[in-house]
């Protein structure tokens, strides 16, 4: 794969729907714990998130051995890997020792299907646009965007979408009064407050509630269709005309899904992805019955990363099982559990 710059994709322009009774047998996922992301070189990482985003460090391991290749698919595997928190949202940062990774494509664009970002929440657009000018952040869109107001939901809504020291698209975004949660308009000093959401790029939305929705059991919060000048700036493509729809967990960050209405020439996930490239990005969901939702995903053949569960030797990972899967467009997602009851 060869690589060009992405682009990152606006995913306000949310209209709010009625969200649906919970679907008869899903095995309902608890949380969206965290948002994981392959990186080159750890400390460097650890540093751009802390100094220029605001991130606290929470915990740093290394592992290794039988549990850890089978939880990830590779052999061989050695990695390090930083917990890090805004507000209430946690990511985790891994770089592989060993096998290493392959970068992100430079010819990457945003309707690209491994694209992948996480949106943190600013208080203020102009004084975290500023800021992380001065901290020599690389642009992926041409400077802070406001959202339109024919768009009831999103209108006055700014985002601006910028790059990480290995080129993975980050978004700030800041809501106008009364739109976003309510926690985001809190009295404070801080100026990156937490993550709203993680959103990735989808073929067939219906296809992705069907993994998302009936399958994990997160609920569907809203959705809409995004497209005029502000949109194409945004995403760097012409004509661009996004499908978007949100689904939420009881807690965490939002999923959202990004279907290109137009342009329909994005290219799929990389059938020969490993963790370890840097284009590896992990939703990390929380389920309160992990064997649940194994036999549930065992009857839609989705693409298993780990053979299956996998039980950890300790709980330095934050939970005693888990397992790695892809959805229909090749996005990792780690469904994790307790030791006793999944």
């Amino acid at each position: 794969m060869r690589i060009r710059r992405a682009f990152l994709i606006p995913t306000l322009a949310l209209a709010l729907l009625a969200v649906p009774p919970p679907v008869p047998g899903a095995a309902a996922a608890t949380a969206v714990d965290a948002i994981a992301i392959t990186v080159s070189d750890l400390d460097r990482s650890v540093d751009f998130y802390s100094s220029v985003l605001g991130f606290e460090k929470t915990g740093e391991f290394e592992a290794r051995g039988r549990p850890f290749e089978l939880m990830r698919g590779l052999f061989g595997l050695s990695m390090r890997v930083a917990r890090l928190r805004l507000g209430r949202e946690e990511i985790e940062l891994t770089e592989y020792l060993a096998p290493r990774g392959r970068p992100i494509p430079v010819d990457s664009r945003s309707q690209d299907r491994w694209f992948q970002h996480i949106a943190i929440v600013v208080r203020d657009m102009a004084s975290a646009y500023r800021h992380l000018r001065e901290r020599g952040v690389e642009h992926a869109s041409t400077g802070p965007q406001r959202l339109p107001d024919w768009n009831p939901a999103a209108g006055g809504i700014e985002a601006f979408y910028f790059k990480d020291p290995d080129g993975h698209v980050l978004e700030v975004l800041s809501f106008p009064p009364g739109k976003g949660d309510p926690r985001w308009h809190r009295p404070g000093d801080r100026l990156f407050l937490g993550i709203d959401h993680t959103a990735i790029v989808v073929w067939d939305t219906e296809a992705s509630l069907r993994f998302y929705r009936d399958l994990l059991g997160l609920r569907l919060a809203g959705g809409s269709e995004n497209h005029g000048t502000e949109q194409e700036h945004l995403n760097n493509v012409f004509g661009a005309r996004l499908r978007i729809t949100t689904l939420r967990p009881d807690t965490g960050p939002g999923v959202e899904l990004l279907e290109y209405l137009a342009p329909r020439d994005g290219r799929p996930y990389p059938a020969d992805s490993r963790a370890s490239d840097l284009w590896h990005w992990e939703t990390r969901v929380r389920s309160g019955d992990l064997d649940k939702i194994d036999r549930a995903l065992r009857g839609t053949r989705p693409h298993f990363v780990s053979p299956g569960i996998v039980d950890l030797p300790d709980d330095r990972w934050g939970f005693g099982r888990g397992l790695l899967v892809r959805d229909p467009d090749g996005h990792a997602v780690l469904i994790a559990g307790g030791r006793e009851n999944g």
